[in-house]
């Protein structure tokens, strides 16, 4: 996957998320080489966004792509924003963007809410 088409998915998820009521607060959240694409907000509760953008299904559907090490890595840098910006009575956690840019079509974006757990 191009860094591009990786970036086009990060801003669709993004505008997705913003339309069903969420507040972007963070985007591209790094601890080290770590990071967690969107930290999205929707009154107590904090989602941490892991965005998988595929051009096709050539490789599997894009949330395959999210592995054990994967989650375990975002697990980390969550808790690095945790300590640096939760606020008391946050509820966070885990969700998981799915886009798939078809040639020519409209977007195909799939969030799955509260995708894994600590």
């Amino acid at each position: 996957m191009t860094k591009k088409l990786g970036d086009r998915g990060e801003l669709l998820a993004a505008r997705f998320l913003e339309r069903a009521g969420w507040r972007i607060v963070d985007r591209n959240f790094r601890m080290g080489r770590k990071e967690i694409d969107l930290i999205a907000r929707r009154s107590e509760i904090v989602a941490f966004v892991e965005v998988k953008t595929r051009s096709g299904l050539g490789y599997g559907h894009p949330l395959y792509a999210i592995t054990w090490k994967k989650r375990r890595e975002i697990q980390q840098v969550a808790a690095a924003w945790i300590d640096r910006r939760g606020e008391p009575g946050d509820v966070y956690r885990f969700d998981a963007v799915a886009v798939q840019v078809r040639g020519g079509g409209e977007p195909l974006i799939e969030h799955v809410e509260d995708a894994w757990r600590m």
